[in-house]
Protein backbone atom coordinates (compact mmCIF):
# COMPACT_ATOMS: atom_id res chain seq x y z
CA UNK A 1 0.00 0.00 0.00
CA UNK A 2 1.34 3.33 -1.33
CA UNK A 3 1.78 6.20 1.90
CA UNK A 4 2.11 9.77 1.85
CA UNK A 5 3.99 11.74 3.97
CA UNK A 6 0.78 13.29 5.43
CA UNK A 7 -0.71 9.55 6.33
CA UNK A 8 3.07 8.98 8.07
CA UNK A 9 2.46 12.08 10.23
CA UNK A 10 -1.17 11.12 10.81
CA UNK A 11 -0.16 8.05 12.42
CA UNK A 12 2.91 8.67 13.86
CA UNK A 13 0.58 11.36 15.93
CA UNK A 14 -2.04 8.75 16.76
CA UNK A 15 0.10 6.40 18.31
CA UNK A 16 1.61 9.31 19.87
CA UNK A 17 -1.76 10.21 21.12
CA UNK A 18 -2.19 7.07 22.28
CA UNK A 19 0.72 6.51 24.68
CA UNK A 20 0.02 9.95 26.02
CA UNK A 21 -3.62 8.36 27.23
CA UNK A 22 -1.68 5.73 28.61
CA UNK A 23 0.96 7.95 30.46
CA UNK A 24 -2.18 10.01 31.78
CA UNK A 25 -3.77 6.69 33.53
CA UNK A 26 -0.63 5.69 34.68
CA UNK A 27 -0.07 9.16 36.49
CA UNK A 28 -3.63 8.47 37.18
CA UNK A 29 -4.13 5.05 38.66
CA UNK A 30 -0.68 5.04 40.15
CA UNK A 31 2.17 2.27 39.02
CA UNK A 32 0.18 -0.96 38.12
CA UNK A 33 2.53 -3.27 40.58
CA UNK A 34 2.16 -1.09 43.40
CA UNK A 35 -0.89 -0.68 43.79
CA UNK A 36 -4.31 -2.49 43.51
CA UNK A 37 -6.46 -1.37 40.55
CA UNK A 38 -10.44 -1.67 39.97
CA UNK A 39 -11.44 -4.17 37.61
CA UNK A 40 -12.68 -1.12 35.30
CA UNK A 41 -9.34 0.71 35.76
CA UNK A 42 -7.60 -2.21 35.03
CA UNK A 43 -9.26 -3.31 32.07
CA UNK A 44 -9.54 0.68 30.82
CA UNK A 45 -5.32 0.94 30.94
CA UNK A 46 -5.23 -2.54 29.06
CA UNK A 47 -7.11 -1.14 26.35
CA UNK A 48 -5.47 2.04 25.98
CA UNK A 49 -1.58 -0.22 25.80
CA UNK A 50 -3.27 -2.48 23.38
CA UNK A 51 -4.88 0.64 20.95
CA UNK A 52 -0.78 2.18 21.74
CA UNK A 53 0.83 -0.87 20.78
CA UNK A 54 -1.43 -1.15 16.84
CA UNK A 55 -1.64 2.27 16.60
CA UNK A 56 2.70 2.31 16.94
CA UNK A 57 2.86 -0.92 15.07
CA UNK A 58 0.60 0.75 12.10
CA UNK A 59 2.80 3.61 11.92
CA UNK A 60 6.18 1.45 12.17
CA UNK A 61 4.84 -0.37 9.24
CA UNK A 62 3.55 2.45 7.32
CA UNK A 63 7.40 4.04 7.64
CA UNK A 64 8.76 0.77 6.39
CA UNK A 65 6.85 0.86 3.35
CA UNK A 66 7.13 3.74 2.80
CA UNK A 67 11.06 3.58 3.03
CA UNK A 68 10.82 0.88 0.72
CA UNK A 69 8.54 2.56 -1.90
CA UNK A 70 9.12 6.06 -1.93
CA UNK A 71 12.43 6.57 0.56
CA UNK A 72 14.95 5.23 -2.13
CA UNK A 73 13.64 7.18 -4.62
CA UNK A 74 14.10 10.34 -2.62
CA UNK A 75 17.40 9.34 -1.19
CA UNK A 76 16.15 9.56 2.10
CA UNK A 77 17.25 7.12 5.07
CA UNK A 78 14.49 5.92 7.61
CA UNK A 79 16.62 7.60 10.21
CA UNK A 80 16.33 10.98 8.69
CA UNK A 81 12.72 10.61 7.32
CA UNK A 82 11.49 9.17 10.42
CA UNK A 83 12.89 12.80 12.37
CA UNK A 84 10.85 14.79 9.39
CA UNK A 85 7.60 13.09 10.61
CA UNK A 86 8.79 13.80 14.42
CA UNK A 87 9.00 17.65 13.59
CA UNK A 88 6.00 17.69 11.00
CA UNK A 89 4.14 16.40 13.94
CA UNK A 90 5.70 18.13 16.71
CA UNK A 91 4.75 21.55 14.45
CA UNK A 92 1.41 20.30 13.79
Amino acid sequence: MAHTFEELVHKRRAADQAQHRVEELRDSYGPPTQQQWTRRQSQTYETAVRAWRDLDRDAQTAMTEYVKEEGKDQGQSRHKLEAKVRKAVQDG
